[in-house]
């Protein structure tokens, strides 16, 4: 029996089609309760992330810290203890827990 699965795209994009600053800065990102609540929701019902280089290391870097679960223990929990991918033809391994570096040539 064939199984149907659904990949969500998750993406933060200014209407003029920028994902960050010119200095890569990201800080125009409007993180509120109900940004909170939406992402909360969405990952409860995901079982698999996917992420580029880059983004996979900010998440790297930023949720397996204090900081993240004393500031949001909800979706930390959550971006630590699900599975996920990194799509890269430059990351030779992944750091966080339960990660694996998916490499192609076509990437």
């Amino acid at each position: 029996m064939d199984t149907v699965r659904t990949l969500y795209v998750f993406n933060m994009v200014t209407l003029d089609g920028f994902f960050e600053g010119p200095n890569r800065e990201i800080d125009w990102h409007n993180v509120d309760k109900e940004f909170n609540d939406f992402a909360i929701h969405q990952l409860d019902t995901t079982d698999l992330l996917f992420f580029g280089r880059v983004t996979y290391e900010l998440m790297a870097s930023y949720w397996p810290t204090p900081d993240a679960m004393k500031n949001d223990a909800a979706v930390a929990e959550k971006m630590n203890s699900l599975p996920k991918i990194a799509f890269s033809r430059t990351l030779e391994k992944a750091e966080l827990r339960y990660s694996a570096v998916l490499t192609s040539q076509l990437l």
